[in-house]
């Protein structure tokens, strides 16, 4: 294991992306945005507004849906519908007829948690971690992280978590990342994907607040780790075994979410927070809130999609 104060230590080369704003609108809690290639599109969530968006990627035409709760996070379906993690349900989702069906409901009968990151794993389930929404500075373990699958069968993978978050598969498709924003720390987990049974937790590394609390995380092509350092402005690239490789300065304030899509897996999508930001913040990182969008100096590793069919 890594901790933060030795990440520091090493050298660490700080790089360049150019960033900007896919579309002029910002968001109040951006998350969990996802690449559809057979819509050559961006799927992404709006938590606390209660909205999934889509924006085209060859016009940039923009479209969202509303729910009755917050939308912690999504994935792709194989049948081209969406699976979404509302407040304490999963749903699939149709956005042509706007059907919804529920599959599962999960810590309903709690009022102090709620769903947060999700995302599909190379074993076609949905992977989704609850979290401590009490508001708390001092979040409690009281979420847990669990494995959904098309039948609504719901394993609970991992307890004691304060804020579920940073999910992520190698290309292999045999391990997974996962992280707890208040931790706040990231692991890595052997993964079985015929069965999704998962074992051999490791810690790779301890974060703080100059560094990065780990926000949402995606996988590149090689297998490293890119997390969203939430307080921090930056996203840092990990290798598989937690050495910190790269660290690339954002201009928004909060990012939440990397995620890798368009032609080759080659562009890099970025979700951030506005809401809660102090004034401060907000003036010196105006775009907080925007999703960004820039050339990706690494190419991506495909995401998986939700065996319903």
């Amino acid at each position: 294991m890594i901790d933060a104060a030795a990440a520091f230590d090493m050298t660490v080369q700080e790089k360049s992306i150019a960033m900007e704003p896919l579309i002029p609108e910002r968001f109040e809690l951006g998350e969990s945005p996802v690449f559809d290639e057979r819509r050559n599109a961006l799927w992404f969530c709006d938590i606390v507004g209660r909205a999934l968006h889509r924006i085209d990627l060859s016009g940039r035409q923009h479209r969202n849906w509303t729910f009755a709760s917050e939308v912690g996070s999504l994935g792709l379906c194989e049948s081209g519908r969406l699976v979404i993690a509302l407040r304490h349900q999963v749903i699939v989702f149709d956005p042509d007829s706007q059907r919804q069906t529920v599959i599962a409901t999960i810590e309903g009968d709690r009022d102090d948690t709620r769903l947060n990151d999700g995302k599909v794993g190379p074993d076609g389930a949905f992977w989704v971690g609850s979290m401590d929404d009490r508001g708390l500075k001092q979040s409690e373990p009281i979420g847990a992280l669990y494995r959904v699958d098309a039948g609504g069968r719901v394993e609970r993978k991992v307890e004691g978590l304060k804020v579920s978050n940073g999910l992520a598969f190698s290309p292999d498709g045999r391990t997974m990342f996962h992280s707890d924003s208040r931790g706040p720390w990231i692991d890595r987990w052997s993964l079985d994907p015929a069965t999704g049974a998962i074992a051999h937790r490791k810690r790779l590394v301890d974060l703080d607040e100059e560094m990065g609390r780990p926000d949402g995380g995606a996988t590149d092509a090689d297998g490293n780790y890119w997390s969203a350092g939430i307080s921090a402005q930056r996203l840092n690239r990990f290798s598989p075994d937690g050495r910190l490789m790269e660290t690339y300065p954002l201009p928004v304030g909060a990012p939440t979410m990397p995620c890798f899509g368009g032609e080759g897996l080659a562009t890099l999508f970025v979700t951030s927070l506005r809401r809660g930001r102090s004034e401060e913040l907000l003036k010196r990182y105006p775009l907080t809130g925007s999703v960004l969008v820039g050339p990706s100096p690494v190419a991506g590793a495909p995401v998986s999609r939700f065996r319903d069919i």
